[in-house]
């Protein structure tokens, strides 16, 4: 894996909850590393965490 993968998937751990990520900290961690919402979208589908409380169907 490759270093921003790596940081992707460590800040998607850190900010999931009981296997949760608000879909507004999905975006957020996005737009802090500069990728896009499809990017950290399948991050939390490869740790198995689901993306919630989505309003714009970014993920």
């Amino acid at each position: 894996m490759n270093k921003l993968k790596d940081k992707i998937l460590e800040e998607i751990k850190k900010k999931a909850k009981d296997g949760k990520l608000q879909c507004a900290v999905a975006r957020k961690i996005a737009e802090e590393l500069g990728v896009s919402y499809k990017v950290v979208g399948e991050a939390a589908d490869d740790l198995h965490i689901k993306i919630t409380n989505c309003q714009l169907g970014c993920f």
